[in-house]
């Protein structure tokens, strides 16, 4: 039963990425076709990269703007004006952190998938590579066995069979066959070249992948700290917090910005190479490989002869002529010469070992395990990799979005800590609602102003008199009041202790005074 032929279709976001502009420091247009080794092709990734570079600047340069112009234009308050409304910050700091959850979302799952893309090239690399690597073993081992293993023990039998010459023309026909079977094997193309090259291709790109990977995490982890910090320093209101993420909060733009271009260069050499890989690995190989070869595991049709079917054909023909020898001496040369038994048992040893070779040789030669390392790598690289490279630089755009908020927030927040923190300094600390009065420790300088309980009750003795004796003052601690109110048929309660330096006795004290004297009061009919 025939296996369906794999086919490749590059996605569309590659030919999207493909069609984006080239252009040169001089701004000439670049041909997008994937030409890594030129100076051109290099420098229209450069400015791709250099345009993240400009939208850097620009964003700095409006921010900067925009941070003079609060600082500069900012009207001084009145003291009647109310303090600024944090309805706008409360806002703006919801929507940056819904905007940096997004991103680090986006920015993990990009992360993620490009590692995963890169691992499934990197895979296929080595796959094809052992692949390559077995077929070189198969071919040199085979040479190695013909030219040197067989031709010993021919040279060995040809003296002793020196009398015979049958025998003798029998091993001149399977020197023949050897030869044939050399021929065939160094007319083969030489994949130590592609060996080479994929692996260090593979080797290379593992080392790129591993600090990519690491570098984004880095850039996920900051950015997630920078976003909790500044929500922590909202919430203790903290300036010093504030001013530090301002600080950070520039280094990540510039990061962020940094990455982006990093990203969108990578993502569009990428897709350069995914819209016509073909193109470029025949460029590639055409040193070492004919073009009939390139093509045949390029596309591995089942309408595609394969190159190799000829050599491997006569390769067998030759092996299977040399074992009908080989057989037949066996079989009628020793009785006469028992010597040769050892020589004649050594190369039908040799021949069996060079036809599990062949076999083995004959198997990876296909194209179908080549090819579908191909398949593997491609679709690892610009499907998985493209899109996870397109996510990362979604991740950047966000981040920069989020900062540039964050950013312009802060000196709004950083007004509003200001503005409340005045408005607790403007309290008056003789104002008896005020708070903090009750904590304030007893200062005796205000203790002149305090009346003792004895001048209101001595008071009222002398109400008749139409000039009462002057109060004289002084100074009462909390345990005082509190006896004093328990004379009168009082109970010391917590809700005295306020009264405490404000001039005014305990609320018990009035009651007692009042309920001895009503006697004293005027009855009017």
């Amino acid at each position: 039963m025939a296996t369906a032929r794999l086919d490749y279709i590059a996605p569309w976001w590659t030919y999207w990425l493909h069609n984006f502009p080239h252009f040169n420091f001089t701004f000439q247009h670049v041909d997008n076709t994937f030409r890594p080794g030129e100076a051109s092709y290099q420098q229209s990734l450069v400015f791709l990269a250099c345009i993240s570079a400009a939208g850097l600047v620009l964003s700095l340069l409006l921010l900067s703007v925009y941070l003079t112009s609060v600082c500069c234009c900012r009207k001084e308050e009145e003291e009647e004006t109310k303090r600024p409304d944090s309805c706008c910050v409360s806002w703006t700091a919801v929507i940056t952190g819904l905007i940096l959850c997004s991103a680090f979302g986006v920015g993990f799952y990009g992360n993620s998938q490009t590692n995963d893309g890169v691992y499934q090239l990197t895979y296929s690399l080595h796959n094809a590579n052992h692949t390559l690597g077995g077929i070189n073993s198969l071919v040199s081992s085979s040479l190695g066995s013909m030219e040197v293993g067989l031709q010993q023990h021919l040279d060995r039998l040809d003296e002793i069979f020196a009398t015979r010459g049958d025998y003798v023309q029998a091993l001149r026909f399977m020197g023949q066959m050897a030869d044939n079977i050399i021929r065939q094997l160094t007319s083969m193309p030489d994949l130590s070249k592609a060996k080479v090259d994929l692996s260090a291709i593979a080797d290379q790109t593992d080392y790129v992948e591993y600090y990519r990977w690491l570098t984004y995490l880095l850039l996920l982890i900051l950015d997630l700290v920078i976003c909790l910090v500044a929500f922590l320093g909202l919430a203790k209101q903290s300036r010093w917090l504030l001013t530090m993420i301002m600080v950070f909060g520039v280094m990540s733009l510039v990061l962020s910005w940094g990455s982006l271009g990093a990203g969108t260069a990578t993502a569009v050499s990428t897709s350069d190479f995914c819209v016509s890989p073909d193109k470029f690995i025949a460029n590639r190989t055409k040193d070492f490989l004919s073009a009939e070869v390139t093509h045949y595991y390029l596309y591995c049709s089942q309408s595609l002869p394969n190159p190799f079917q000829q050599s491997l054909t006569i390769f067998q023909r030759s092996l299977t002529t040399m074992q009908i020898q080989i057989q037949g001496l066996l079989q009628f040369s020793v009785p006469v010469f028992p010597t040769a038994e050892r020589d004649l048992l050594g190369i039908q040893r040799l021949l069996n070992s060079t036809e599990f070779n062949l076999n083995q040789l004959t198997a990876l030669l296909d194209c179908r395990g080549l090819h579908k390392n191909y398949l593997d790598g491609l679709m690892g690289v610009c499907y998985d990799g493209v899109e996870g490279l397109l996510y990362l630089c979604l991740f950047s755009l966000l981040s920069v979005s989020a900062f540039c908020v964050m950013l312009c927030a802060i000196p709004r927040a950083w007004t509003l800590i200001t503005s409340r923190n005045r408005d607790y300094d403007d309290i008056d600390e003789e104002d008896p609602f005020n708070p903090q009065a009750r904590h304030m420790a007893f200062n005796p300088s205000r203790a002149s102003h305090v009346h003792s309980f004895c001048s209101y009750s001595s008071s009222l003795d002398s109400q008749a008199s139409p000039h009462p004796p002057p109060q004289t003052a002084a100074i009462l601690p909390t345990s005082e009041y509190m006896n004093q109110s328990m004379l009168f048929g009082g109970n010391p309660r917590y809700e005295n202790v306020p009264l405490i330096g404000r001039g005014s006795p305990p609320p018990s004290t009035f009651r007692n005074i009042f309920s001895q004297n009503e006697n004293h009061l005027p009855v009017y009919d």
